[in-house]
């Protein structure tokens, strides 16, 4: 079957998938789509999406959105003993991580990202930045304290648990604000840094989105 990923290769969210695909080395044929591509308020893709967002994923007959649904089915079928641990009891703490990431981390550096590089200079709030950084900071306290057991977030290897918060880290680490020494986190990105698929999806250039609200 052949497997179709919508999205633009800039979106955070679409690197988790298209990490996810490259780790399990499965191919794929991508179409660009959504900020300059456009295309994502089309009916065809809403008849697909109707969040008209990205990414969507289609293998075979079955149409999927939102990333970390994307990569939990990707794991779990094609990542099985890998990416997909075995064992139920294996699998909860890597459930955790994932969706701790959506509730609590992604608020914390999403508002950095929006307000210290989206938002044009003049217009920036420093109160918000600020905020938004201490936010990601508590977070990363956690992450630094899990990893200072396990070598990656769900266990003694790379999960599907470290995709989405491993996607956060490239621009965390990129931006020009002041940050916290987290020595595990680092150890831990640095890691994540040595796989290609990593390098390949997600450290991805992103200077066309400075200053750059909307398309």
């Amino acid at each position: 079957m052949t497997i179709t990923l919508w999205g633009r290769e800039r979106s955070a969210n679409v690197q988790k998938v298209r990490w996810a695909l490259h780790e399990l080395g499965l191919s794929y044929e991508h179409i660009p789509l959504g900020g300059k591509y456009g295309g994502n308020k089309a009916p065809e893709y809403l008849a697909m999406n109707p969040n008209g967002l990205v990414p969507t994923l289609r293998d075979g007959d079955l149409v999927l959105w939102e990333s970390h649904a994307i990569v939990r089915y990707l794991a779990a079928t094609y990542g099985m003993g890998t990416l997909w641990p075995d064992q139920p009891r294996e699998r909860a703490p890597c459930d955790q991580w994932v969706d701790w990431t959506a509730t609590e981390f992604q608020k914390g550096w999403i508002g950095v990202f929006w307000e210290f590089v989206r938002t044009p200079e003049a217009q920036r709030s420093a109160e918000k930045v600020a905020a938004a950084i201490a936010q990601t900071e508590k977070c990363l306290a956690i992450m630094d304290a899990q990893l200072g057991r396990t070598a990656f977030l769900g266990g003694a290897e790379l999960t599907y648990a470290d995709i989405p918060a491993g996607v956060a880290m490239y621009r965390w680490t990129t931006m020009a604000i002041d940050r916290q020494a987290r020595p595990n986190v680092e150890r831990w990105h640095a890691e994540l840094r040595q796989r290609p698929a990593y390098r390949e999806t997600v450290e991805v250039d992103y200077s066309e989105l400075v200053g750059r609200l909307a398309f």
